[in-house]
């Protein structure tokens, strides 16, 4: 049963909607896309959001600013927000990003994706599901242990972080090496990943491998194939021998969806001008996600040895680079984490939390690779990075309700 305060604390934050919906507004009208993507980075976020959260009440604010010389700014900052509690033995931690993705094809969206439109109880723009949801929880979430004057078994510290949409390098990454904010015994929640009925809890990743193939042979006219050397063919060839990993490490995990290793081809770089030309260069991608029971390094072993039997066959050189990886174990699905969120959804919502893992990317990956046990977790229909994107109302005030019963107890 839930006792006084908390309904006292959960009460406040069903009146706050429209608060919710303005702050979503806020944060919607000041993208924060990283320089890869064209943009500035999150400077003017996370000056808005100060200003808003000071205006709050939120005395402790703290930013942390990655230097980067290709924005304007030449930073990409992160803002911590503290709430004291009775006990500072451990932190309780709420992480979500500022940075969106940009809005791709433009006239796909029924309206101005920098424009918050709210419309059948949801809200729709870029970022406002990922990660903005998120943010606004835990944001009203921690406003409403404020302003009912509620403090915390346990410090609560919400991170606001850069960069996690491209790499996290001048985010958490850079947080990690530089500063000294994380420790091992504090529970990390990251809201920005789940499904629509806010039931599952993702305690693990696929390890991450993109591999960037370069293959190359010697140009000749289309009628003359003996003359040359067709670096296409010997391409083809090694990206279904890569595609066919998947039966060499073919253990299945059922924590995953789908619960095997996946070796996929992907982009394939324009080669020749014409049909009739042989052509003497080919490069093409891989997206390997991979089960945590393999290693990159035991991948990369095989991988090698596939282009060594391609580049003996078909008399080709072929060299290649890893554009992107990952590698990370798991959390215990018994760790504090686990057992709180759990158990925050269960006096909440009713729900009977269920530990998943997946096969995308979070900031999760890097914590747990410095041994910091975290979890991911929203309510969310996962519609990130798509045109109109939207969230829905309800389950961000949903969320803050789960999110403020998680900070107290």
């Amino acid at each position: 049963m839930l006792d006084a305060t908390f309904e006292t604390v959960q009460k406040y934050i069903r009146s706050r909607e429209r608060d919710m919906v303005q702050l979503e507004k806020l944060l919607t009208e000041n993208p924060a896309l990283a320089p890869e993507n064209g943009g500035q980075g999150e400077l003017n976020k996370a000056l808005a959001l100060t200003e808003w959260l000071t205006e709050n009440g939120f005395s402790d604010i703290q930013r942390f600013d990655a230097p980067d010389s290709r924005v304007e700014s030449g930073v990409r900052p992160s803002l911590v927000v503290t709430v004291p509690g009775e006990s500072d033995d451990f932190s309780i931690w709420s992480m979500a990003h500022l940075d969106v993705v940009p809005v791709g094809e433009l006239k796909l969206w029924e309206s101005d994706p920098w424009t918050l439109l709210e419309k059948d109880g949801k809200l729709f723009g870029r970022g406002v599901e990922d990660n903005q949801q998120g943010l606004v929880s835990s944001a009203f979430a921690a406003l409403a242990l404020l302003k009912n004057g509620v403090r915390p078994k346990h410090t609560v510290k919400l991170l606001f972080m850069a960069d996690e949409e491209v790499g996290s390098k001048y985010g958490i990454i850079w947080l990690l090496k530089n500063t000294s904010l994380f420790r091992k015994d504090d529970i990390i929640l990251i809201p920005d990943g789940g499904d629509s009925k806010g039931e599952t809890i993702e305690v693990a990743e696929k390890n991450i491998l993109w591999l960037k193939v370069h293959v190359k042979g010697i140009q000749t006219h289309g009628s003359r194939p003996d003359q040359g050397n067709n670096a296409c063919i010997a391409a083809n060839d090694l990206s279904m021998r890569l595609f066919g990993l998947q039966k060499v490490f073919s253990k299945r995990n059922p924590l995953f969806e789908p619960n095997y290793s996946t070796f996929q081809p992907t982009m394939r770089y324009s080669n020749v001008a014409g049909i009739n030309i042989i052509p003497g260069e080919e490069t093409f991608c891989m997206d390997c996600r991979i089960l945590p029971c393999y290693s990159l390094d035991q991948v990369l072993s095989r991988v090698e040895y596939e282009i060594s039997a391609v580049e003996k066959k078909y008399g080709v050189e072929i060299c290649y680079e890893v554009a992107q990886s990952s590698e990370s174990p798991a959390t215990p699905v018994d760790s504090p984490v686990v057992k709180k969120l759990s158990e925050a959804l269960l006096q909440v919502r009713g729900i009977k939390a269920r530990t998943i893992g997946i096969g995308g990317g979070t900031v999760g990956a890097e914590l747990r690779r410095e041994g910091y046990a975290c979890a991911v977790w929203s309510t969310l229909d996962e519609c990130a990075h798509m045109p109109n994107e939207y969230c829905v109302i309800s389950n961000m005030i949903k969320d803050a309700e789960t999110m403020a019963y998680f900070f107290m107890n």
